[in-house]
């Protein structure tokens, strides 16, 4: 899939948003692994624009239609220009492409991820609520059209990388304890006792239940650790971004929710681990930065050298593990029930979230609400 240079030529979905601000620092900085030909953002014109401008990709898509002329004006040349949701869908499509990143917010990324699936493309997600709605049927259409799902969670690319060494040859059956059946997974996970989910805790690790009512969106929005959008940053505030990835990562490696648990690890250095049957332990460490990730889900199975700082252990003071409060966070509870139970329930818990998080942020309702 890759050119002659064994360079990735990816479209990025998402472009305006946190993801995708890295993503293209990411194509800045390793060149000649990464090109980007096309950008796609939901209403930003003139930071769509401002990014086309750097990276120069072939296509460009804008969803808002209203905002098209602005997008033009912007541009200081002249890229195939898509609008609206086809256009999306298009552009998820094209031709010369090898993967698509998916970095929409929310529900509205499903659509081109299945479109990029069908038309063969690999996908990596960071949109987690993709496989929070549809893990079945995106990895049964994976599978089906030979393509990967490379996470983009700095959680969900630690257990990828954890688990490499189990990764299933194309062409050998494995038997699997596994109730989902042999290939249910990229992975063969018969021998997983655990997978082991990290959080930062939010900004509200060590705040008592009894003061959450005065809890104010813009305390909420100041999450310790990573710098991401509105949405995901009250969702890790509630910790409900926590049971997404529970849900996610049942999907992604094909484990049962059982074997998906979480610890609150303030440091936000390891990043996620694996326990196996005979009781040893992999974990992933790197600083906190999501090009980490993204370049690896881009260039995998490779590792490429980069700008980035590698951990000085010299200068880690402690690294902490603690168990959740799930009394004073039930998110992460009612997201196991929700991915035990399956159907639709996962998607209407990732819906109504959505709403409540819309009304937290419009102050329509209290942070315990």
């Amino acid at each position: 899939m890759e050119n002659s240079k064994g360079r990735k030529r990816v479209v990025l979905l998402g472009a305006t948003g946190s993801i995708g601000e890295s993503a293209l620092k990411v194509a800045c900085d390793i060149p000649e692994r990464m090109e980007i030909v096309g950008l796609a953002a939901k209403s930003n014109a003139q930071k769509l624009a401002e990014a086309a401008n750097e990276v120069r990709p072939e296509s460009v898509c804008l969803v808002d239609e209203t905002r098209i002329d602005v997008l033009r004006r912007a541009l200081d040349y002249q890229p195939r220009i898509f609008s609206g949701e086809v256009g999306l869908l298009e552009i998820a499509c094209l031709t010369n492409a090898d993967m698509v990143l998916v970095a929409i917010v929310g529900t509205a990324g499903l659509r081109p991820a299945l479109a990029a699936i069908e038309a063969g493309k690999d996908l990596a997600v960071a949109s987690k609520e993709i496989l929070v709605m549809a893990g079945e049927i995106v990895m049964r259409e994976a599978r089906e059209n030979s393509v990967h799902v490379l996470p983009v969670d700095s959680e969900h690319n630690a257990i990828f990388q954890c688990l490499e060494g189990k990764r299933r040859t194309s062409n050998i059956q494995h038997p699997t304890s596994n109730p989902f059946g042999a290939e249910r997974s990229a992975f063969d996970v018969s021998d997983v006792r655990r997978i082991i989910l990290t959080a930062s805790g939010g900004p509200f690790r060590e705040t008592p239940r009894k003061d959450f009512d005065s809890i104010t969106a813009e305390q909420a929005l100041k999450h310790p650790t990573w710098n991401m959008g509105p949405k995901i940053t009250i969702d890790s505030a509630t910790l409900f971004n926590k049971g997404l990835e529970m849900i996610e990562a049942h999907w992604l490696f094909g484990v049962e929710m059982d074997r998906v648990e979480v610890v609150i690890h303030p440091q936000s250095i390891v990043h996620s681990m694996v326990e196996f049957a005979d009781g040893s332990t992999l974990a992933q460490l790197s600083y906190s930065n999501m090009r980490f990730p993204i370049q690896y889900a881009v260039t995998w199975p490779d590792r490429v050298p980069n700008t980035l700082p590698p951990l000085d252990f010299s200068k880690l003071s402690k690294l902490e593990f603690f168990t959740p409060r799930y009394d004073d966070f039930p998110a992460m509870n009612l997201a196991r029930r929700a991915g035990e139970t399956g159907g639709t329930l996962p998607a209407v818990m990732n819906a109504a979230n959505e709403i409540a998080v819309a009304a937290f942020l419009n102050r329509q309702v209290r942070f315990p609400d």
